[in-house]
């Protein structure tokens, strides 16, 4: 708990504002305004104040962290009497010592004279890869469903080789407008692009969220992969990083559709790693846990939202897409050389609990 010696600021923790007398009165203002309470901030409890920025996805901008520091260290906030904030999950626990907060390292060249597909790639982990690989020296084929995000992608990114096209993975129209864009030379292909279910058991679930879940996570997945190993083969190398999830690897991570559409997007990949191995393709998945992203998940199961809950109450905290990022163009670039058929689980050690 900090005190008036030590005023908050945003690099002390959430689970130090939500427990601080006076950091607790000013957060569950901001909560409250938004139909929140304290508990939907439990899962990032060690994370400092200026990363939620990035994790909100720009529902918690960098003017509202500016506002709380100025009003908590003003001195006009009474602070909370001992009683008045209810228990936290996981906030009253002895802290675990903190991490150091990791930073990205560009390799310069990394991907230079090499073409790279990324789906998804106006928002989350697929931005964040494109970013990584256009920075790295490589031609990216961004593609996603908004074009105001992939403009948003190419201006952040002044002078590097992004070429953007609005298409559905999901169409074969939108498919080979895609492979046509790459030309003849795929060296790469990351299909991050991906939905969420509204976290229904089997015995609820509807056949629209079933259908379109598999459409975009498994069957846009296969198509893609199915267009461009002709001319990966036709040079005999490779690589394709499939975004499966934790619910590719436990039951307890989402609702059926979307666990059972990132088991078979496992199923896919190792599948074929093991077709085409022996002909210079690797095929490769991440699994990644808790990213903060523009996938939103409904819960409109009660008994899906009480045992998913209770199944993620380990989950470690969410990451951002700059480091799914990092796992994604390790196995797609040259330093990936030994490894294929992999399902890496790139979660912060949720797997491993």
């Amino acid at each position: 708990m900090t005190s008036s010696a030590h005023p908050l600021t945003a690099d002390n923790t959430i689970g130090e504002w939500l427990t601080d007398p006076t950091g607790g009165v000013v957060i569950r203002e901001i909560l409250a305004q938004g139909g929140q309470d304290a508990s939907s901030l439990a899962p990032v409890a060690g994370v400092p104040l200026s990363q939620l920025v990035e994790l909100s996805q720009g529902k918690f901008p960098q003017e509202m962290v500016d506002a709380m520091i100025a009003r908590v260290n003003s001195g006009e906030v009474t602070p909370a009497s001992p009683g008045d904030f209810g228990p936290v999950a996981d906030l009253d626990a002895p802290p675990a010592p903190r991490a150091a907060a990791w930073v990205e390292a560009v390799t310069g060249g990394r991907f230079a004279g090499k073409t790279i597909i990324v789906t998804g790639a106006g928002s989350g982990i697929g931005k964040a890869t494109a970013s990584r690989i256009a920075r790295e020296g490589g031609r990216v084929i961004a593609v996603d469903v908004s074009s105001e995000r992939l403009t948003a992608l190419v201006t952040e990114h002044e002078g590097a080789d992004i070429v953007t096209l609005t298409a559905d993975i999901t169409d074969d129209a939108g498919v080979a407008q895609i492979v046509e864009a790459a030309g003849t030379q795929v060296d790469g292909l990351a299909n991050i692009a991906g939905i969420m279910d509204n976290m229904t058991p089997v015995g609820e679930v509807s056949d629209e969220i079933w259908n379109r879940v598999f459409a975009v996570n498994v069957t846009g997945t296969m198509k893609l992969m199915r267009a461009v190993i002709p001319a990966m083969l036709a040079v005999g190398k490779g690589a394709i990083v499939n975004v499966a999830s934790e619910a590719a690897l436990r039951g307890s991570a989402a609702g059926a559709a979307y666990t059972a559409s990132k088991h078979a997007v496992a199923g896919l990949t190792k599948s074929s790693a093991f077709m085409y191995g022996p002909s210079g393709l690797r095929i490769n998945a991440v699994a990644p846990g808790g990213v903060a992203t523009n996938i939103e998940a409904r819960f409109d199961s009660e008994l899906g939202a009480k045992r998913v809950q209770q199944g993620m109450a380990i989950m470690p905290t969410p990451t951002n897409g700059t480091a799914l990022a990092a796992s994604i163009t390790f196995l797609l670039s040259d330093d990936g050389v030994n490894v294929n058929g992999v399902i890496l689980p790139s979660d912060g050690g949720w797997s491993a609990a």
